[in-house]
């Protein structure tokens, strides 16, 4: 057996693949702030893949954790040198491994805030990029204004009497006016999270936030900074025991915490970054003037397909999405809901062939072997559900086209969130909106309506008559037969 580190790669099992490049010989040019899963087998991948080539290795990562609960990461990180493995599942099986050096340094913020600054702030960083979440961009779901939260509110605390900021906001805003003071060029913002328009809403939450601290400041971050707009796209699952325990039986490789991902990944990229960038384009990142059509494919198709299958299949029984996207009467449900409700609210895309997309889509999902939790996709559904499947319904108002999938979805999440399975099993409703979503759920047994009344997740919806109609009968529906009978009525729906 073997614990992983970035200077003993060449001692791994040869069926691993490991960096062909020196990793001493790489250095920060991105700071990444949100290191999860995703960042790790998406971009830093493709950056791997580009050191390889001999290209671009002065851009290399440094990962910022934020969150108290990061420290899991850096403990799993550092004493590995940042190495880590990432393990690709195809859908026959096969699983290949391979060690990424992308990732050089990780500074944990809440005991390092001066290491995080000095990274942020120095002239070699000229990308900071993002995966913080749907939820961490501080904005109304509908307005996608700033909502000055307690985190937010510490911040400008601490940004006005010389403290240290938190947040990714706070911590973007305070380098941005030193690189400003000291006469350093701006980095470039670029997010890489599940937003529609992800580069302007972070441009438009950055700016809000450096005009409470100073207006001036505001002006120049507004017209200096680039926030590049980004779609991306490869399943990953949460990592499991098991996963650990495969690969270090399998390949004798001992990793803290390997990443586990699909064979199928996407990046298309706005190409504006005044101040340089990685040859993407070497490695197969689509670099682009308009993300638009792309990103709103995805949304709309993946993740509004994602959110389609997670609370009907969590209320049928099932575990994971594979077993959902297998069952005939689910997978239909869902191409129906892609094809009628989803797709026509989409631009055309540049060179993609929509329904081989769709087709493709259906095939990810049903990936036995990256066994993907529905648990997963239920997590957070206050970020989720407004953000990727609520603008397929406000699209199909405004054409009069179908939208009973839709509202069945929007259903379930009510039924799901009451925190009690269809056998009677309480199970625990994961969100950052956890008691107001589970109370609206629970009056929503006697006054179906109650669960819309939140206006910062569903607008003026509840006004819709045609919407609450269909959600009604939805709701009503899955408390009288449940959510496979309801799922077998609506899947063939005009």
């Amino acid at each position: 057996m073997t614990r992983l580190h970035r200077t003993g790669v060449d001692q791994l099992d040869p069926r691993v693949g490991v960096p062909t490049y020196s990793t001493a010989d790489v250095r920060t040019g991105i700071v990444h702030l949100g290191v999860g899963g995703f960042h790790r087998s998406h971009m830093a991948v493709y950056l791997d893949d580009l050191f390889t080539l001999g290209l671009s290795r002065d851009w290399a990562v440094t990962g910022l954790g934020l969150l108290p609960q990061d420290s899991t990461m850096r403990d799993a990180l550092l004493p590995q040198g940042c190495a880590y493995t990432v393990m690709t599942k195809s859908a026959d099986g096969a699983v290949s491994a391979r060690v990424v050096g992308s990732l050089v340094d990780y500074v944990f913020v809440p005991e390092q805030p001066e290491a995080a600054r000095e990274v942020l702030t120095d002239p070699r960083t000229r990308i900071v990029s993002l995966t913080i979440t749907e939820g961490g961009y501080h904005v109304d779901q509908n307005s996608g204004d700033l909502v000055v939260d307690e985190a937010l509110a510490r911040d400008l605390d601490a940004l006005r009497t010389g403290g240290h900021p938190a947040t990714a906001f706070g911590l973007i805003v305070d380098a941005l006016a030193r690189r400003r003071d000291a006469g350093t060029a701006p980095f470039t913002v670029m997010s890489c999270d599940n937003i529609q328009g992800n580069g302007a809403l972070t441009r438009r939450a950055v700016t809000a936030f450096a005009r409470l601290l100073d207006p001036d400041l505001a002006a120049w971050v507004d017209a200096a900074v680039a926030f590049p707009s980004s779609m991306v796209d490869r399943i990953t699952p949460a990592t499991t025991d098991a996963d650990r325990t495969r690969l270090a039986d399998e390949l004798g490789v001992e990793d803290a915490w390997p990443v586990v991902c699909e064979p199928f990944r996407q990046w298309v990229l706005e190409d504006h970054f005044p101040t340089g960038r990685p040859l993407l384009e070497e490695v197969g990142v689509q670099l682009v003037p308009d993300v638009h059509p792309y990103e709103l494919m995805k949304l709309r198709l993946l993740n509004a397909g994602h959110q389609a299958v997670a609370y009907l299949g969590r209320l049928s029984g099932f575990t994971y999405v594979h077993e959902v996207a297998q069952d005939p009467l689910f997978a239909r449900f869902l191409a129906g809901f892609m094809e009628h409700e989803a797709s026509p609210t989409l631009a055309p895309v540049p060179g993609v062939d929509l329904p081989r997309y769709r087709e493709d889509l259906l095939a990810r999902f049903a990936n036995a072997h990256v066994r993907d939790t529905l648990e997963r996709l239920c997590l957070d559904t206050s970020d989720r559900i407004p953000t990727f499947l609520l603008p397929v319904v406000r699209d199909q108002l405004a054409s009069g086209g179908p939208l009973h999938r839709a509202a069945l979805v929007v259903a379930a999440w009510a039924r799901y969130a009451e925190g009690v399975g269809e056998d009677g099993a309480p199970f625990e409703v994961v969100d950052q909106r956890r008691e107001q979503v589970m109370a609206r759920a629970r009056r929503a047994r006697t006054d179906p309506l109650a669960f819309l009344e939140d206006a910062r997740l569903f607008g003026d919806l509840r006004d819709s008559e045609r919407f609450t109609t269909a959600y009604r009968e939805a709701l009503a529906s899955l408390r009288e037969v449940g959510a496979r009978a309801s799922v077998e009525a609506w899947a063939d729906a005009g």
